[in-house]
């Protein structure tokens, strides 16, 4: 019988529903056949199945190549043989002709393992499946398909394990087509997702699952179905049916899924959920930039010893790293000292605000009090509590009805209200074991609300920005303590003297301990002479300002004397030896208008710088002496005629000493800065304290400026 025979040409037409015939046009609106004779090797051919059909005498009428792999015989040496003397031992042979009688019979069709007789003489175990054919005709044949037993038990064992993998893994499996549609869900993904397998099939991730990043989880599906590079351990997190109330995190591996020709079949993902690690990463990553927060604010706050720059460091530390607004208050009664911290004698607290600081432009920054206003609020606002009770008060959802504790008044709770206030934590500002203020934190922008560990680290915060702040109001107290001392004992309008215009300044240090040991005077002597004194006591502060007050003091008494500027200087240095442990510098200059003449004496003190006109002005080459306090040193007194029109410049160390400059370089700058003496005293010494002082000098300065004129009956 030939091939024609056994599969006629014109077939009975195939059943709606039904797959098609192999090369029928596809039906309309159904799937589209897939033929492609560049195929590489499919299933069918891993399994290596052999087509054999035998006439109703059992002898071979068609044989396929793979016939040939799998029992070594070409056609040539099958076809027309009896099947049963080729390939069957003859002990098998009688079970052989009886299972081929009950196939060609119709009693059903035959399947199993049975060993066949290969072609070299060995038997191999072969997995069978026979089936009875009819043709047009009523001719009858046997179907026998056959692979080899190994093969099919091997394959058998891969799919069985790679199902018991998939349905028994605790990791979530799913297998996407190449439209992206699910075509396997596995338990664990059904628990992991919250719904049965049956509710992902057909459908996209967004379409099964619409809370989680599926654009981009999809994108990442496309690429590896694209370049066929699996992605592993992809990061995403989202809610499921299974958990619709809290975030999870999940680890996403995709891979490209593809036949044994290495076409793409779609592609596999793996989830496994990790929200558990990532709950507690998050923490230690929180935890780390904490730690870091608190060390940033140990060296960001307190770089000065000035009270509001270290507020506005405390509120630079705090925004926007811990809350979106932050303020930085003070008690007004430590600032003025009225009485000691804590002891308010009514219900209302009086604070002075010191800073305010925003992450961006907000209506919040407008309800805050402004920067060096006085507020005084009662009990029932959150701050107050807060410094009387001297712990935080932590309000963490703002509602409407706690917005009045909150704002300073009606307007401040409308715009906070506008702002998107939500959480306000307010912590107490303790140094020294005494509350001092408070801190009080705002979010606006941060949807999270303040918890337990923000207001742990709102108070390590607070506690070191505390003592900063008290120290600087401590120095800011001192300083102006020391301010009014010397203010007090300096000269306020020196007496106009003949023959002499004058001009004078006194220039603080801006830390506050460095205040205190600077001073100048102009002394009226006998027959119209002047002495003209600066100073600088050795130290700083208020003891210095004393010492200075007495060494003034005794300086005027011995120059009213109208002693020799070398006696007076002896007669001081005797002074300062008997205050003990105190060292002064000190110039005098005393000047006779009547002679034109100036005599100078110098205890360790810088150079007088003396201006004629027409001529450069020079640093005076004397006698430095030792500084008063030493004991026992002489000092000498050196006479210098003067011109009309001349000037000295005396002054401190503070004008022209600084760190990075030697002091040859600073003296060369102030005498360059001397070019013009017809130029105004007081514009001369402004000149010199914008161009020389820097504005964080830890030296005060004493300056004075003496030009000569002409009186009557002098030469």
């Amino acid at each position: 019988m030939s091939t024609a025979d056994a599969f006629p040409a014109d077939p009975e037409p195939a059943r709606p529903g039904a797959p098609a015939e192999p090369g029928a046009p596809a039906e309309p609106g159904g799937p589209e056949p897939s033929v492609d004779p560049a195929t590489g090797p499919g299933l069918l051919d891993v399994l290596g199945v052999a087509a054999v059909v035998l006439d109703a005498q059992g002898r071979i009428a068609l044989w396929s190549p793979q016939a040939e792999e799998l029992f070594g015989y070409t056609a040539d040496e099958a076809l027309g043989r009896l099947a049963a003397q080729l390939l069957v031992d003859e002990q098998n042979l009688a079970m052989v002709l009886s299972l081929f009688d009950e196939v060609m019979s119709g009693e059903g069709a035959w399947a199993g393992a049975f060993p066949v007789r290969h072609k070299d003489g060995s038997t191999r175990m072969a997995e069978f499946r026979n089936m009875r054919l009819e043709d047009a005709d009523g001719r009858l044949y046997a179907l026998g398909i056959a692979s080899d037993q190994a093969t099919v038990r091997r394959v058998e064992r891969d799919l069985a394990l790679s199902m018991r993998l998939v349905t028994q893994s605790p990791i979530g499996l799913a297998v996407f087509d190449t439209d992206l549609r699910y075509v396997l869900v596995n338990p664990a993904l059904e628990r992991i997702n919250g719904l049965p397998a049956a509710d992902h099939m057909g459908r996209r991730l967004h379409e099964a699952l619409p809370r989680l990043d599926a654009e981009s989880i999809e994108a990442a599906m496309r690429e590896v179905l694209s370049t066929g590079r699996p992605q592993l351990n992809r990061f995403t997190t989202g809610r499921t049916p299974a958990d619709p109330d809290q975030d999870h995190a999940w680890s996403l591996s995709i891979y490209r899924l593809e036949d044994p020709a290495g076409r793409p079949l779609g592609v596999a993902a793996s989830v496994v959920d990790v929200t558990e690690q990532h709950k507690t990463s998050t923490a230690v990553a929180l935890a780390r930039q904490r730690l870091a927060l608190i060390a940033d604010a140990s060296v960001r706050i307190g770089t000065t010893l000035d009270l509001w720059v270290t507020a506005r460091e405390l509120g630079d530390i705090a925004v926007p790293q811990l809350a979106d607004l932050a303020t930085v208050d003070v008690l007004d009664a430590v600032l003025t000292g009225d009485h000691p911290p804590g002891a308010e004698t009514d219900e209302t607290v009086q604070f002075r605000a010191l800073a305010v600081k925003a992450a961006r432009p907000t209506p919040a920054t407008l309800a805050a009090d402004p920067v060096g206003s006085i507020a005084r609020y009662d009990t029932t606002r959150v701050v107050t509590q807060c410094v009387r009770a001297a712990r935080p008060v932590l309000v963490a959802e703002v509602t409407a009805t706690e917005l009045p504790s909150v704002a300073r008044d009606a307007d401040a709770a409308t715009l906070l209200a506008s702002a998107g206030l939500h959480s306000y934590l307010a912590v107490p500002l303790i140094a020294r074991g005494e509350v001092i203020g408070a801190l009080g934190l705002q979010r606006t922008d941060n949807p999270l609300p303040f918890d337990h560990d923000d207001v742990l680290l709102a108070s390590e915060l607070a506690a070191r920005a505390a003592v900063c702040i008290d120290n600087a109001r401590w120095y800011q107290n001192q300083r102006r303590a020391a301010l009014a001392l010397q203010r007090h004992l300096l000269p306020h309008h020196p007496t106009p003297t003949p023959g002499l215009e004058i001009a004078y300044r006194y220039q603080p240090a801006e830390a506050a301990g460095e205040v205190g040991g600077d001073w100048f005077d102009v002394i009226p002597l006998p027959d119209d002479k002047t002495a003209l004194v600066v100073g600088d006591v050795m130290g700083s502060g208020i003891n210095a300002a004393a010492t200075m007050g007495q060494l003034r003091t005794a300086a005027r008494t011995l120059a009213e004397l109208d002693l020799d500027p070398a006696t007076v200087l002896t007669r001081l240095d005797h002074t300062a030896t008997g205050l003990g442990h105190t060292m002064a510098t000190c110039v005098i200059a005393v000047y006779d208008p009547h002679r034109n003449r100036c005599r100078i004496a110098i205890a360790g003190h810088l150079p007088p710088v003396r201006t004629s006109p027409g001529r450069p002005p020079e640093l005076l080459d004397l006698p430095t002496g030792a500084p008063l306090g030493v004991g026992g040193v002489p000092f000498e007194a050196t006479a210098l005629d003067l011109d009309v029109g001349d000037q000295l410049v005396l002054y401190t160390d503070g004008l022209v000493e600084t760190r990075d400059q030697d002091i040859d370089i600073r003296l060369q700058a102030l005498t360059a800065l001397l070019d013009d003496p017809t130029r105004p005293l007081e514009e001369t010494c402004d000149l010199l304290l914008a161009e020389l002082r820097q504005p964080d000098d830890r030296d005060d300065v004493a300056l004075l400026v003496a030009r000569t004129h002409s009186v009557p009956g002098a030469p």
